[in-house]
């Protein structure tokens, strides 16, 4: 198998969590190099998105500490961008397999579709790149964003990072790798781990998708030039064997998810197609 490993996020170059998990990488021996937006890009799906100057979409040079010779870019793009340059060489050889996180804040249920780690998972397979998109359950409602949908925190709650247990979700992936790398090309796998040590983790299990994420927007307040939204929990009850239930029982969960698809239980027979 091929050991080059891609290692991408939608918080940012800077967030502990890419770290975490390219350092757990770099440990298992694979050949890993880091490519993120420069600024947070949460809840950015799987847009193309990118800042240029003089034509040329900006990409700088950004050492993380604790990873000597491990070559990381920040780019002035969105995940999805940057997953779809990358596996064009844009860092170099094109990687083997891309690995989206660690996200800050868990991207289950339904909500996946607007999640940036997650987007750039799904650029990576509709281009022959396996992908895993790789996430940390650490939000309440109080801390989301409507921005994000739920994908990021306040500034202030940054000052906890460091007590996470990012090492937990990054062990959890480097486990699931080699189902990754044996599996279908063009499917993700959808990682969500509790914010537990790796010792107290019940296990990893498949969920299902819940029908809705940990938590949704509504309009708030509507106005001359203006509309105010805020963020609440779903009034819906978590389904066993979903995602959201797993994490609630400590569990880690993984889902295989994939992209846009046709959808083959729709009539159409009746048109012409000539």
């Amino acid at each position: 198998m091929t050991r080059r490993v891609l290692i991408t996020n939608d918080d940012g170059i800077d967030a502990p969590g890419i770290q975490a998990l390219a350092r757990a990488a770099v440990d298992r021996g694979y050949d890993v190099v880091v490519a993120a937006p420069l600024e947070e890009a949460s809840g950015t799906s799987a847009a193309m998105s990118a800042v240029e100057r003089d034509g040329q979409v900006v990409v700088r040079e950004h050492p993380l500490p604790g990873l000597d010779g491990v070559p990381a870019f920040g780019v002035g793009g969105s995940p999805g961008f940057i997953a779809l340059i990358a596996v064009h060489g844009a860092f170099g050889p094109p990687p083997a397999v891309l690995l989206s996180g660690i996200n800050r804040g868990a991207n289950a249920g339904r909500a996946v579709l607007h999640s940036g780690t997650v987007g750039a998972a799904f650029t990576a397979t509709a281009n022959g790149c396996r992908a895993m998109a790789v996430s940390l359950d650490v939000l309440s409602v109080g801390e989301a964003t409507a921005v994000s949908g739920g994908a990021a925190v306040a500034a202030a709650d940054r000052v906890r990072d460091a007590d996470r247990h990012w090492a937990t979700a990054a062990r959890v992936a480097l486990d699931l790798l080699p189902r990754l790398t044996t599996g279908p090309t063009e499917s993700v796998l959808n990682v969500n781990a509790p914010d537990l040590p790796f010792e107290r983790l019940r296990g990893v299990r498949r969920g299902t998708l819940a029908a809705f994420g940990q938590v949704q927007m509504t309009v708030a307040e509507s106005g001359h030039g203006f509309v105010r939204t805020s963020l609440e929990e779903p009034g819906e009850v978590v389904q066993p064997g979903t995602d959201l239930a797993l994490l609630a029982e400590g569990y880690a969960s993984v889902t295989a998810v994939r992209a846009v698809t046709e959808a083959t239980d729709v009539d159409l027979s009746d048109l012409d197609v000539g």
